[in-house]
């Protein structure tokens, strides 16, 4: 059995983007019946950009329920907040005096604010020896990982050997990167790669009426009503051809190429193709919101799962340091 872990950033409420690029393959992965999946909402980590706690809470609370809607199974998995494992911070400082100074120096996160220091903070020049803890706590075996956070989990390779071979032990299970090369880049409602920086997603966990709203905020160009339509340069179409059947997507195109077919009409098409789609996951999502307790009771659930494991390891850990209790 392969033991998977996945880190959840808790920058915010899961949109369009982030279920079909990472909740639905998330969830697909943890099904596979030879796998165990550790699924953790890295909210330490959010602690580098945002200093809210009631918005760090907030964020949270609707990527658990999101996460949730969609069917994460916790009964066969494990499902957790970072912060509740306190004992990861003990790990990291562990960690923090076997790493280079320089590995960190030539971290990507570090590197594009290394021009104005002033922005910087500790935590951000030290967040991959955290994440190499969050790894190796729970003797991951497969870490899936985007490109841009390929060289992070290289750092926790790189911790884990040079502290296994300092005490000639295997103390540190040597993840894998699972790099997915089919994972879809989505497209915001600007054209651009969908993202809570660029201000430019979907999200469909909105009241109709502001989700209809968000919709029809997409940018198209000027073509008139009733010119033909090229549906590959769409926003509009981009986005819907990832949510319909072939055959309705058969149907949007030969309307753009036939003329006399609008873009408001369009948006409206993919609004209700969201709203049909999505029906059963915006409801559990709302329950879950309005039933905070149901939340809580299965995040502790997961905690205490988790605890378990990492305690096991941060005790053969604290065994070779000369700490053990």
């Amino acid at each position: 059995m392969a033991r998977i872990l996945t880190g959840i950033t808790s920058s915010g409420k899961p949109h369009l983007g982030n279920i079909l690029g990472a909740i639905l393959p998330g969830i697909q992965l943890s099904e596979q019946n030879d796998n165990e999946s550790l699924f953790f909402i890295a909210d330490f980590h959010s602690l580098i950009s945002i200093k809210d706690a009631n918005l760090v809470k907030e964020h949270t609370k609707s990527i658990a329920a999101a996460w949730l809607a969609f069917g994460f199974d916790t009964d066969n998995n494990i499902f957790y907040r970072q912060s509740r494992i306190p004992e990861v911070t003990e790990l990291t400082w562990f960690l923090n005096c076997y790493t280079p100074f320089p590995m960190l120096q030539n971290a990507h996160a570090f590197k594009e604010k290394s021009n104005k220091l002033a922005d910087v903070n500790a935590g951000l020049f030290t967040y991959p020896v955290l994440m190499a803890s969050d790894i190796l706590m729970y003797d991951a075996n497969i870490v899936p990982v985007g490109k841009d956070q390929q060289q992070h989990l290289e750092i926790t390779r790189d911790i884990a050997k040079s502290f296994n071979h300092h005490y000639g032990e295997e103390i540190f299970v040597l993840p894998e990167a699972k790099i997915d090369e089919t994972v879809m880049t989505i497209p915001g409602t600007d054209g651009q790669k969908m993202s809570k920086s660029y201000g430019n997603t979907i999200d469909i966990f909105l009241p109709e009426k502001k989700l209809r709203k968000n919709v029809m905020g997409i940018v198209t160009d000027s073509t008139p009503l009733e010119e033909p339509k090229n549906p590959d340069t769409c926003n509009v179409f981009a986005l819907y051809k990832l949510l319909a059947s072939p055959e309705q997507v058969e149907e949007m195109r030969n309307n753009y190429q036939g003329g006399n077919y609008g873009y408001g009409t369009a948006k409206q098409a993919l609004f209700e193709l969201i709203i049909e789609r999505y029906a059963n996951e915006r409801t559990l999502f709302d329950d879950y919101i309005n039933n905070p307790e149901t939340l809580e009771t299965k995040l502790k659930e997961g905690e205490e799962k988790a605890r378990e494991i990492g305690l096991s390891v941060l005790k053969r850990v604290r065994k070779v340091l000369g700490f053990n209790r």
